[in-house]
């Protein structure tokens, strides 16, 4: 049965309500009821609480009897409420019977009538304000969610995004991290930078394949793995094969991470390189810069059992600047198609953004995502990080 619109209601909004009451007379009354009010609705009635679990529930708000032949009491409502978490429900009880009608509220209904008490207007009125009751219930809820969300992701970057240990004050390391998904979840994206006594500065940079707590709850473990043992005094090798061990039994399912791992010597002249799975820095000089390609790729971490990974050395000019970098920022697509950008033509943009921009530091991490992300026609998919270590120009403090 469906009443004629007023119009103070909007008429693109219909009330829907099911009512569960075993009662004919008490169910004509009810139908009587919101008839005489002229508010639009649909009203459904069943008899018992099984007629009314045995399918989904549309209906805006249960009116839910309860005295039923199969429910008596607050067990009705517990296990409608079950059933349907989103439906506001509204308890009719009898009128020596109203303590249980706030039981009932305090139990998950939105409101209760007293049966011999009410009316149409009071019976729309509850209605309605149970509906918006329900909605602000189910918004409140996700703020709650959204803030417990926003705390675990905090735990969790602290872990991801480090406290790098430099001494030097020719030293200066900038860092950008930005997870994937416009920021709903964090990925498995790490960096460090530790300088150990001797002067030596060991840097890294990290990926674990994949998005959320998983990925990056094991890129924290690894992050700290590697500083561990940076800071034990391990060689570049081991450090590597330990960090893999470390994943392998972190993991929760067959994860894997990349890796880019740097030592730069103590008279910044030099630096050595090793790559597990992972695409090459980009060594920027005051005049120029290249992608460090000429060392051999090995295989990611946590693929092949037992795996070696070669170093490569590098010459280093006063002045010169690192930029390590995880796949998100180079993997966006450019245009509408499906071409990716790609790591040679990130590493163009940021010497145009470097030699034309006159940008550097945190200034140009900062323009080289903003410029992925024009390319992208939007935000990046994939999780970012970034570390640029810069070597000022002067005299060494080694």
């Amino acid at each position: 049965m469906t009443a004629a619109h007023d119009s103070s209601w909007n008429p693109g909004t219909r009330l829907r309500v099911l009512l569960v009451e075993d009662d004919d007379g008490d169910a004509l009354l009810v139908e009587e009821m919101l008839a005489d009010t002229a508010v639009p609705f649909s009203l459904e009635r069943v008899e018992t609480l099984a007629d009314a679990l045995s399918g989904p529930l549309t209906a805006d708000c249960v009116v839910l009897d309860l005295q039923l032949p199969d429910a008596m009491g607050l067990s009705g409502l517990t296990k409608l409420g079950q059933h349907a978490p989103g439906v506001a429900i509204v308890v009719l009880t009898g009128g020596h019977d109203q303590a249980t009608g706030v039981a009932a509220v305090a139990a998950g209904a939105q409101d209760y009538l007293v049966k011999d008490q009410v009316d149409g207007p009071l019976l729309v009125k509850a209605l309605r304000f149970a509906r918006e009751r329900k909605r602000a219930e189910q918004v409140e809820q996700q703020f709650l969610q959204q803030q417990l969300l926003a705390r675990e992701n905090a735990r969790l970057e602290r872990g991801l995004l480090p406290s790098p240990l430099l001494r030097d004050p020719h030293l200066d390391l900038a860092a950008r991290y930005r997870p994937g998904r416009n920021g709903s979840l964090l990925g498995g994206d790490f960096y460090d930078a530790i300088e150990l006594a001797d002067g030596s500065v060991h840097m890294m940079i990290g990926d674990v394949c994949g998005h959320g707590p998983d990925e990056a709850a094991l890129g924290v473990a690894l992050r700290i793995a590697w500083r561990s043992l940076v800071m034990a005094g391990l060689p570049m090798a081991d450090v590597l094969s330990m960090v893999e061990r470390v994943l392998v039994h972190e993991r929760i399912e067959p994860l894997f991470a990349t890796v880019c791992m740097v030592v730069v010597a103590p008279d910044r002249r030099s630096l050595r390189l090793s790559l597990a799975g992972h695409l090459p820095p980009l060594l920027l000089t005051p005049g120029d810069g290249h992608l460090l390609s000429g060392g051999r790729v090995g295989v990611p971490l946590g693929i092949v059992e037992g795996a070696k990974w070669e170093a490569l050395d590098v010459p280093l000019e006063p002045g010169w600047s690192l930029l390590l970098y995880t796949d998100g920022v180079f993997e966006g697509r450019v245009g509408a198609g499906s071409e990716r950008l790609g790591h040679e033509r990130m590493a163009e943009l940021v010497l145009d953004i470097r030699h034309r921009g006159g940008l550097d530091g945190t200034d140009l991490l900062d323009e080289l995502i903003a410029r992925a992300e024009r390319f992208n026609s939007g935000p990046l998919d994939d999780d970012v990080a970034l570390a640029l270590l810069r070597h000022e120009p002067g005299e060494s403090a080694r």
